[in-house]
């Protein structure tokens, strides 16, 4: 069935049409969240609690992004209210303004590693993966929930910008400053993973 009529089938109340939703999409909204979070127990939960939330507010969806977007953003207001509840004094970095803003000491790494020339297989091992995944995990929030919707979900700037409710100019900043974040943690690695192959 086409999306519409997945739609409309879910606002009709049809148990099946929800559980195909579900079927379809809840990989992507485990992904998500289990990269937000952190927690693989945690991630099921918050999953589950985002289509309760979705089929809940099924009545209000208008179709100006498409379903996957909008169940991304559920996913991601509800992953921020559990990043609250884990740190009561959490908040947001606010990212909205243009480049130069004042939070760029905090972000904008001072050294930077190119790792063009190694080969691809060094980015394929089991290490190297783990190494960044642990990098993404450390990301200032605002920088993360960029490069887990651009990067690792594949959406589209004007897509990742409707989920978090941004403009497509500030998510490429914060896409930016993701690459030079991730780049900047991983420099050491990468580094001493090619000396180590120059001596060989």
């Amino acid at each position: 069935m086409t999306e519409t009529e997945l739609i409309d089938r879910i606002q009709a109340g049809d148990k099946a049409a929800c559980a195909a939703c579900v079927e379809l999409h809840a990989p992507a909204v485990y992904r998500l969240a289990l990269r937000m979070l952190g927690s693989p127990e945690e991630a099921e939960d918050a999953m589950q609690e985002t289509f309760l939330n979705a089929f809940r507010a099924i009545e209000s969806f208008e179709g100006r992004a498409g379903l996957a977007t909008w169940l991304y953003r559920i996913a991601n207001n509800v992953v921020l209210m559990r990043l609250r509840k884990r740190q009561p004094l959490f908040v947001p970095i606010d990212l909205h303004g243009a480049a130069g803003d004042g939070e760029d000491a905090a972000v904008t790494p001072v050294q930077l590693f190119d790792w063009c020339c190694l080969p691809e297989e060094d980015f394929a091992t089991t290490e190297a993966q783990g190494e960044l995944e642990r990098a993404i995990g450390e990301l200032p929030l605002p920088l993360r929930q960029v490069f887990v919707l651009r990067e690792l979900e594949g959406l589209s700037t004007e897509e990742t910008a409707q989920t978090l409710e941004l403009t497509p100019a500030n998510v490429k900043v914060r896409l930016h400053r993701a690459r030079l974040w991730l780049r900047e943690r991983l420099a050491d690695y990468f580094t001493e993973l090619a000396t180590e192959k120059a001596h060989g």
